[in-house]
């Protein structure tokens, strides 16, 4: 593990771990021949098969219900007091993510889990077609983003404000870190379509230029010609020792992530293929220059 777990990460650790010992368990359904289902995991408890399936994700952790995680581990099987210990003390709450609280009400279902993961990640593969990628924005340019969204889906000043401050935040914490590599592929619609006035966009489009000469940020755009394209935006998070995580928007406004390999691998060839297609490093950057009047 390159970097100590933040409460994240930590909650996902012992997710995939638990999802692990339930899965392999010593059976308890004739004719099965290994695990157990959450069902039969959380009979007894005071706690849910949503639940249980919402800690398996690393949405959520025991609390202070700590008694029925070590009623789960003596279900499954589990005897080793070190493997316990450790599992119990990644259960323990960390401040790391006290920043994402003030938000929490304000994002769409799914949205404070991944954004406290994409904090943590080594390493993020994101593509969008139509948009410049959040972690790529100006203020002025998401300000002016959610301000033309705002009479359609009947938001408030203040939702814009929160929002405004938590997609900068988002980016202060992911762009510090140099021990982090961010890759974005963008689809030329996403320069061409003006959001906000001229300034706007002339300050994003120097904006990117600038991240992109960083060493651990690469932007490329995928330009308007033949090649393959996805249609979807998505972001692939790279989590070390943990599995890696797909996350796509739904038209709900609600985020999905998946860490199924063959989902994640249907992704990563996506931004593969699109790579090969998409401008270089320095094609990329005189176009955004270019369009910024330099």
């Amino acid at each position: 593990m390159a970097a100590k777990r933040g409460a994240s990460g930590r909650r996902l650790e012992l997710g995939t771990q638990l999802r692990h010992l339930r899965e392999n368990c010593h059976p308890v359904e004739d004719g099965r021949a290994r695990g157990m289902t959450r069902k039969d995991a959380v009979r007894g408890l005071r706690l849910s098969e949503a639940s249980l399936a919402r800690i398996e994700n690393g949405e959520l952790n025991f609390r202070r219900n700590v008694g029925d995680l070590r009623t789960l581990l003596k279900r499954y099987s589990v005897s080793d007091q070190e493997l316990i210990e450790q599992l119990v003390e990644l259960n323990r709450e960390s401040p790391s993510d006290e920043w994402l609280t003030q938000y929490r009400a304000h994002m769409p279902a799914g949205m404070p889990h991944y954004v406290g993961l994409e904090a943590e990640s080594t390493q993020i593969l994101a593509y969008h077609p139509t948009l410049i990628y959040g972690l790529l924005q100006t203020p002025a340019y998401a300000r002016a983003l959610f301000e033309e969204q705002r009479p359609v889906e009947d938001t408030t000043a203040e939702f814009v404000q929160r929002h405004v401050d938590l997609r900068m935040e988002r980016k202060r914490r992911v762009l510090a870190r140099d021990d982090a590599r961010l890759r974005v592929i963008l689809g030329e619609a996403a320069l061409r379509i003006p959001v906000g006035g001229e300034e706007v966009m002339r300050e994003q489009y120097l904006e990117i230029a600038e991240l992109a000469r960083s060493d651990h940020i690469s932007v490329q755009v995928l330009p308007f010609r033949r090649g393959y394209r996805s249609i979807n935006d998505f972001a692939i998070l790279d989590l070390g020792e943990l599995p890696s995580r797909v996350q796509t928007d739904n038209a709900w406004g609600a985020v999905s992530t998946s860490d199924k390999p063959r989902e994640v691998d249907r992704f990563q060839r996506r931004f593969n293929a699109m790579v090969g297609v998409a401008l270089g490093l320095e094609e990329t950057i005189a176009l955004l220059k270019e369009l910024a009047g330099k």
